[in-house]
């Protein structure tokens, strides 16, 4: 498995910023947001409007760890 940073641009509330994440976390972005009916730049708009004082990469990293916590207990 290769854990490479890829650095993608999305668009958050109407402009564009560039997040850098490790493959692994892009595929669980994806499934996340094909779980929730969502498009992964809805996701990541959804993670930015309720992240506190951290870096969106982080912000997004948190987010896929608590989803795998919750599915884990199920």
């Amino acid at each position: 498995m290769s854990a490479g940073i890829i650095k993608r641009s999305v668009a958050i509330a109407g402009h564009r910023t560039s997040v850098s994440l490790e493959e692994p976390f892009w595929d669980e972005l994806k499934r996340i947001a094909a779980q929730r009916g969502l498009s992964i730049n809805a996701l990541i708009a959804d993670i930015d409007a309720r992240r506190a004082r951290t870096n969106l990469s982080s912000a997004i990293r948190l987010e896929i760890l608590d989803d795998l916590k919750r599915n884990a207990h199920h």
